[in-house]
């Protein structure tokens, strides 16, 4: 790893967990109630803007681009806009099994380890 592509990642991650805060704040004042509207929206608006950028950026002459960007920014904000990515990238790759087991399973998986992890925290002593 190149201490410049990881200062890129970093600057563009850090930019975007500051973006995330402020528009998951901003959505859930909007939108209160049960339903995590915040977290949602930032998902959404990061599955839509990789889509966007990915395209222009997914060449070795815009490799920082890429770094800064989809690795850091969008990564920052959100980590669904890289599991989105990755699953249109095997569905365009004509693997839809793939891309099917990928989404279910890690909606599913994550779940389930969410859960567990949470069981465990408790038995920790965490309140």
């Amino acid at each position: 790893m190149r201490l410049s592509h990881a200062l890129l990642v970093a600057l563009g991650g850090a930019l975007g967990a500051v973006a995330r805060y402020g528009v998951a704040l901003s959505v859930a004042r909007l939108a209160p109630g049960p339903f995590p509207a915040g977290t949602w929206t930032v998902n959404m608006v990061g599955a839509f803007a990789v889509g966007l950028v990915a395209p222009f950026v997914l060449t070795p002459q815009m490799e920082g681009w890429r770094l800064f960007v989809v690795v850091g920014v969008l990564g920052g904000f959100t980590t669904f806009s890289a599991f989105s990515l990755e699953t249109l990238g095997l569905l365009r790759d004509g693997r839809p099994a793939l891309a099917a087991l990928n989404a279910l399973g890690s909606v599913f998986l994550g779940l389930v380890l969410t859960a567990i992890g949470w069981r465990l925290a408790r038995v920790l002593g965490a309140p």
